[in-house]
């Protein structure tokens, strides 16, 4: 789905003017038609006294205001690659331009009902763990305690030199020093993809702040295309599916190959593969269910019927 533009026009309701949620949206479960309900009800029976391991992806963000990358309604997209980001100081440029305006839109947005439901999965203590692909940091805005933020997250930066470690607002306070009034002649920035790249063009005269320790290149730090998550941090979800009875995925076309080895590693185990998302995966065929439905609606839905463990 695509944000309303920033200072545009009458934005919908729950949407603040940046177009992401400026509260709770409000999601209506009671509003599934009954075949609806009757396939949650469903899912309620599979998992049902089971230990859930989850896996989110942009598409529960959606109800935030976040776009997704993949959704039967999202954009065409043509994300950066790690290589393009070191071997190309012009593209480095243009995406550190697009992030600064990105990034002033998505610190607005707020967790969702689908976050809140997981949140509250967790302390009831039906969850073996979280690991999402979203790098927004919504589930740990939600409360969620136990998460992997698989692909890192949008609020910190990292030195490639020295390896030191930023938040992403200090980045910001330099960025706009060294670029005064270009947020404000941007503020009008079209789509804004999941990991903060806005939709700017004009970024030829934008200067990029140089690591204040060193002086070194500055990269947002979240796994870009064409770059490896962590193998430690991989491993520690694996740990997470390994100690759940069973899998949840929760909006992601498990497109990549991050996500979905933890539906095939689930899937080998013989354990339950539930997939609720708008539109197919590359996992369909390995789920036990599918729910081809809102992820928010569907989330609250299990997080009201799902009965305490034993």
């Amino acid at each position: 789905m695509t944000p309303e533009q920033a200072g545009g026009a009458a934005t919908p309701p729950g949407l603040g003017l940046t177009g992401f949620a400026s509260g709770e949206p409000v999601v209506n479960a009671s509003a599934f038609s009954p075949e609806q309900r009757n396939r949650v009800a469903e899912v309620v029976r599979l998992l049902g006294g089971h230990r859930l391991a989850v896996l989110t992806g942009a598409g529960l963000s959606t109800d935030s205001g976040i776009p997704d990358y993949r959704g039967p309604q999202s954009v065409p997209r043509n994300p950066m690659t790690y290589q393009q980001f070191v071997g190309d100081e012009g593209l480095r440029r243009r995406y550190w331009a697009r992030n600064h305006v990105g990034w002033h839109h998505l610190r607005h947005a707020d967790p969702n009902p689908g976050h809140h439901a997981l949140a509250s999965l967790e302390s009831r203590g039906l969850l073996s763990g979280l690991i999402t692909q979203n790098v927004d940091r919504l589930h740990s805005a939600a409360g969620s305690d136990q998460v992997i933020d698989l692909h890192g997250t949008y609020d910190r930066v990292v030195c490639l030199q020295c390896a030191r470690s930023y938040s992403r607002s200090e980045i910001a306070v330099l960025l706009e020093d060294l670029n005064p009034g270009y947020l404000e002649r941007e503020s009008n920035a079209g789509d804004v993809a999941p990991d903060a790249d806005a939709d700017v063009d004009d970024t030829g005269d934008f200067v990029m702040a140089p690591c204040p320790n060193c002086g070194g290149m500055l990269k947002p730090d979240f796994v870009y295309f064409g770059e490896n998550v962590p193998k430690d941090r991989v491993a520690k979800a694996y740990e997470m599916v390994d100690s759940g009875d069973a899998l949840l995925v929760a909006g992601s076309s498990l497109t990549v190959m991050s996500g979905l080895r933890f539906v095939r590693h689930a899937a080998k185990l013989g354990k339950p593969v539930v997939i609720i998302n708008r539109g197919t995966t590359r996992g369909d065929d390995l789920a036990t269910m599918l729910v081809n439905l809102g992820v928010s609606e569907a989330l609250t839905y299990l997080a009201e019927g799902l009965p305490d463990l034993p």
